[in-house]
Formats: structure tokens, C-alpha cells, sequence
């Protein structure tokens, strides 16, 4: 076959080498680059000083970075200067109240290095995260270590804040007294909800060891009245009664028969009426679109093995055998939807 310019190996070459550009950015995040350009423009001599950069490095790193659309420069040569684009200002500055870095971190630190490792994933059907060199499942190594626990709830609020904001607008609560969110986490959901619907009562649930940590973020918040915390074992205890029952990037993590279980324990507490929300990166029936749905997939194969992200289609037929009446998919941010289950 002859290569004309209709049919080029660019987006091979570009999709193959991909790895480049994500740990070029991933290098950034940790390095706090966006963060440091926060207060101005800099230039490449201030900021291989100030990020303690290898003359060799500086300005390949840097003009990469502008390549890639994730920095600008203004002007050529040592005295231009880089600045933060509206994107990496506005969600990659670790001071600002919209960083959503975090998720990124733990990319770095983990997930790149057992991703490496996605073959063996793929022909084993195995995890190929800590519990290769440790015997223990991710999140018994997470909970074993509060300060590492909060490092990554903290992640998990970066990616999820912008699909949870996005829910308590679209969503209609006319008819929703009470909402809980089961393995709510720092409680970001349950506060995006008060924060939007001010009647809206809201107890975000999960485990003991992380009650105190979403206690401590809702009263930085001052929602203390609107949103109560609780320690519950979702696997173990009974849910309590609620018009809304959420549950954010949740059943993702568990494989077909805990998935099925978390929907029958959602469908027995939630009052006459009222719904069951699962926000997840709801994969397209057709499995041809949700690219970021069917990598967190793989993602969720890397992490657990067994675990996998599934089709709105997939939900409505375990919502229907549970007793849901009715399920519908509403669109939130980006690769995120709300799949939703009418009692």
C-alpha cells in the first residue's frame, strides 16, 4: 500500500508517543511550575532557578510545554517570557480554590508507573498497582495511613469537583428534601448540593477513618447546618432513608455482584419517588465515544482486576432488576454523566 496524504502514520506516531507529552505535564504539576507562574509572567533563566531546573532542560521543558498549548511565551529568545494559559491558571494553581491538580499527582506518583505494566494486565486480568509488592488491595493501603487517605480524597475532589457542580445545577431537586451520598468522601458532593439548593438536607456517609476529614471540610465551608457527616461501612450496614441517594465515582471500583449489591441496598433506602444518581464516566452504549470512560476502565482493571467502568445501558438494566421503574443519563462535564434511577 502506498502512503498518500490522505492515509499518514501521524496519528499513530502521535497516539504511540503520547507518553511524552503526559509526563512532560505530569513533571509540571509536580515541579508546581503552574502555581509558580500564578502572580506573572517569568521568564526561563527565573523559572529554572526558582524550579531548580538543569540548564540543559530549561527551555526544551518549557517550549514543550508552550507546544502543547499547556504554557504561552511572550516573545523568543532568554528574555521571553512563559505565563500560565487561561486553562493551567485557572485548574493547575495550587493555591487557587479550583485546582484540580491533585488527580494528577497521584497519576505521577502511581498510576504511570502501573500502567507500564497494562499487558500483563491485559492477559492476566490481575491488578498490577501496590498489591503486587505488598499482597494488600489499594484501598487497605490507602486507609492504613491517614495523611496518605486525605492525599488522595484530595485527588479524587480535583477530578470530580467539576462533575459534581455541574449535577447540583442540572439535576432537579424540586421534590428533594433529603439526599445521601454514600462513600461521600471530603463530602464535596453533599456541599455542592447545599451550596446550590440551601433546603436540601445532606449527610454524606463513608468509613470511620474518613468521617473526620469531611467534617473538617464542611465546617471550612460553613455548611455545617446543611450537611451532616457519618461513618458507615456501605458493604456492611443498611443505608439510611433519603429522597436522593448519590453515589460519585463509586460503583465503578467493584466488579458485577458488590455493583448489583450497592444498587438493591440504593433501591431499599430511597423514598417512594425519589431517585438513585450514579456520576461516573458513563461509557456510550456503543462503546465507540467515551474514550476517558473506556481508559478508566482499563484504569479500574490496573487498580482492582475484577472492577470496570460500564455503558448507561449497562445501569439501566441492573437499576431495572433491582425495581427502579425508569433511568434516564443526563450529561455533566466533559466524559462524566449522572445515570439516574426513578423508585
Amino acid at each position: 500500500m502506498q502512503m498518500t496524504d490522505a492515509v499518514t502514520p501521524a496519528g499513530i506516531m502521535q497516539l504511540g508517543m503520547g507518553f511524552w507529552a503526559s509526563k512532560t505535564l505530569l513533571s509540571a504539576v509536580e515541579l508546581e511550575l503552574f502555581t509558580a507562574l500564578a502572580d506573572g509572567p517569568l521568564t526561563g533563566g527565573e523559572l529554572e532557578k526558582r524550579l531548580g531546573l538543569h540548564p540543559r532542560a530549561t527551555y526544551d521543558f518549557l517550549d514543550t510545554l508552550v507546544a502543547v498549548h499547556m504554557l504561552e511565551r511572550e516573545g523568543n529568545g532568554p528574555g521571553a517570557r512563559y505565563k500560565n494559559t487561561p486553562e493551567t491558571g485557572l485548574f493547575l494553581n495550587k493555591k487557587g480554590p479550583t485546582y484540580i491538580g491533585g488527580i494528577l499527582e497521584m497519576s505521577n506518583a502511581r498510576l504511570y508507573k502501573f500502567w507500564s505494566d497494562l499487558t500483563e494486565a491485559l492477559k492476566t486480568g490481575k491488578p498490577q498497582n501496590e498489591i503486587k509488592h505488598t499482597g494488600k488491595q489499594l484501598f487497605e493501603e490507602l486507609y492504613a495511613e491517614p495523611a496518605r487517605l486525605e492525599q488522595f480524597m484530595n485527588a479524587m475532589d480535583g477530578v470530580s469537583m467539576g462533575n459534581f457542580m455541574a449535577f447540583a445545577e442540572k439535576f432537579d431537586f424540586g421534590k428533594v428534601k433529603t439526599h445521601l451520598d454514600v462513600g461521600g468522601a471530603t463530602g464535596q458532593l453533599a456541599m455542592a448540593i447545599a451550596r446550590r439548593h440551601p433546603t436540601v438536607q445532606s449527610t454524606t456517609a463513608d468509613l470511620p477513618v474518613v468521617q473526620p476529614i469531611a467534617e473538617r471540610h464542611v465546617q471550612a465551608a460553613g455548611l455545617s447546618k446543611q450537611v451532616q457527616t457519618k461513618s458507615m461501612d456501605f458493604f456492611k450496614d443498611d443505608f439510611p432513608a433519603a429522597d436522593l441517594i448519590t453515589m460519585g465515582m463509586i460503583l465503578h471500583d467493584w466488579n458485577l455482584e458488590n455493583k448489583k449489591m450497592l444498587i438493591r441496598k440504593a433501591f431499599k433506602a430511597v423514598n417512594p419517588g425519589g431517585a438513585f444518581v450514579a456520576i461516573e464516566n458513563i461509557i456510550d452504549d456503543e462503546r465507540r465515544q467515551n474514550a476517558f470512560g473506556l481508559m478508566m476502565s482499563l484504569n479500574m482493571l490496573i487498580e482492582f482486576g475484577e472492577a470496570f467502568d460500564f455503558t448507561g445501558a449497562d445501569f439501566k438494566s441492573w437499576c431495572l432488576e433491582a425495581g427502579f421503574k425508569r433511568v434516564e443519563i443526563l450529561s455533566l462535564a466533559g466524559p462524566a454523566s449522572a445515570a439516574i434511577a426513578y423508585k
